[in-house]
């Protein structure tokens, strides 16, 4: 059975950070595209960053220069290292897996975590 696990929530003021991990068990996922999503109250669930397979990188225009993912494939695990942090930042933030080139759709990805949440206060 897949369980992605996500760690690191917290509550931090506007400019600090926080380092989220995702936790994948139940297969290998080398050949997956692994990533984060984050949904906020009243809004729609939103891609944040994400690694393909093959190790290149995504980030929402949002995010880029300040964040940063990663992922060890030997542990079956992503990150999301989150610098400079705003108050629009604050939402549930989700790990998600997909096939070889996933869209970063919501809509596209296969297993999720149960999400995280990070809490951004000005």
């Amino acid at each position: 059975q897949v369980q992605l696990v996500e760690s690191g929530a917290g509550s931090v003021q506007a400019g600090g950070s926080l380092r989220l991990s995702c936790a994948a068990s139940g297969r290998t996922f080398n050949n997956d595209d692994m990533g984060w999503f984050r949904q906020a109250p009243g809004k729609e669930r939103e891609f944040v960053a994400g690694r393909r397979w093959s190790g290149y990188a995504y980030y929402a225009d949002s995010v880029k220069g300040r964040f940063t993912v990663s992922r060890d494939n030997a542990k079956n695990t992503v990150t999301l290292q989150m610098k400079s942090l705003k108050p629009e930042d604050t939402a549930v933030y989700y790990c998600a897996t997909g096939g070889r080139g996933s869209s970063w759709s919501p809509g596209g990805m296969d297993y999720w975590g149960k999400g995280t949440l990070v809490t951004v206060s000005s």
